[in-house]
């Protein structure tokens, strides 16, 4: 049992062709099972019996309860909290093929194996990279490794692939642009709630933590926490801005404790915002504001305006938040 994923039996024979065998695609299955050489296209009844032992040891170290759950460890490390959080299963799956690869075949020691995959698994989840083709892309991130013999070899491989990803072009132009939408499953979203988790922030307008919070360990009829609309929708339809796409954006959510948000109801920010304001110090409000992204006086900008500013913003902690996986 765990809060992130229950894994299918397909699932699971992909992570173990992806560990004995270093491939991505299952319809390789078949072909390496009847004893074919991927490499040089030659069949034999000795290669094939081989073939199945490689297979049978790759699933046994797969199905390894303490290699799940030292794996599941390093999702945490990346500030992911739940099955909520997560966007993409394959990501997950493939995060743990590279961990067992570098545990048991590159003898990463068990501190910075969690590490390197907590990097990894945050690079892989934020931009999507199992999605669509995602076994032509696991096929060239396996292929990195070919030719490896050292634990650093491995740990430099997978590092440069995350910082070949996070250019600064990224950070400022990408990721902003990524949070330009609606959608509930971003995985930007997902990606700032775990950078709020790593960043030990608290709930807006709270003493709780994020993290705290977002423990799926604590669940209740009622979540604890809300996404409250920091511009309310009928706020919204009065300035003009009708339809759901534009009160829905993802840079006008913020996480709130549920009392707060059924107290706060339709008010415009620049109404409740002052009042909640007065909970906190002058240090613990620009705490606060960082970690939220809000910009100076955000509560007396323009809507749009203020939706492309916190966009920058909120990329901007999500980076901050990576970095403390450095």
């Amino acid at each position: 049992f765990n809060h992130f994923i229950q894994p299918d039996p397909d699932q699971l024979l992909r992570v173990s062709v992806g560990l004995g065998f270093r491939r991505a695609r299952l319809r390789n299955v078949y072909t390496i099972l009847r004893g074919k050489d991927l490499d040089t296209e030659e069949f034999s009844a000795e290669r094939r019996d081989q073939q199945f032992s490689i297979l049978q040891d790759a699933q046994s170290t797969v199905l390894n309860i303490q290699n799940w759950h030292d794996f599941l460890k390093a999702l945490l490390r990346a500030g992911y909290r739940s099955a909520s959080m997560i966007s993409s299963q394959n990501a997950v799956l493939y995060s743990y093929v590279f961990f067992l690869i570098g545990k048991h075949d590159f003898g990463v020691e068990a501190f910075q194996l969690r590490n390197v995959i907590a990097r990894w698994f945050f690079m892989s989840a934020i931009t999507g990279r199992y999605s669509g083709t995602f076994e032509s892309i696991m096929d060239q991130d396996l292929a990195r490794l070919r030719g490896l013999q050292t634990t650093e070899d491995f740990i430099r491989t997978l590092d440069r692939v995350v910082d070949d990803t996070f250019t600064d072009d990224f950070w400022n132009i990408t990721l902003p642009n990524n949070l330009a939408t609606s959608s509930p499953n971003s995985p930007a979203l997902f990606a700032y709630y775990a950078a709020l988790n790593l960043l030990d922030a608290r709930v807006l307008f709270s003493k709780m933590k994020v993290a705290e919070l977002l423990d799926p360990a604590h669940r209740s009829i009622k979540t604890a926490t809300e996404r409250h609309h920091l511009f309310p929708r009928a706020h919204l339809k009065r300035l003009g801005f009708d339809s759901t796409r534009d009160a829905n954006q993802i840079a006008n959510y913020a996480l709130v404790e549920w009392h707060d948000n059924i107290t706060i109801r339709d008010e415009p920010p620049s109404d409740y915002f002052p009042k909640y304001a007065k909970r906190f110090d002058k240090v613990e409000l620009q705490e606060m504001c960082y970690w939220h992204a809000l910009p100076t006086s955000w509560h007396r900008m323009g809507y749009e305006t203020f939706l492309e500013s916190r966009r920058l913003l909120m990329a901007r902690v999500i980076r901050d938040g990576f970095a403390k996986l450095k």
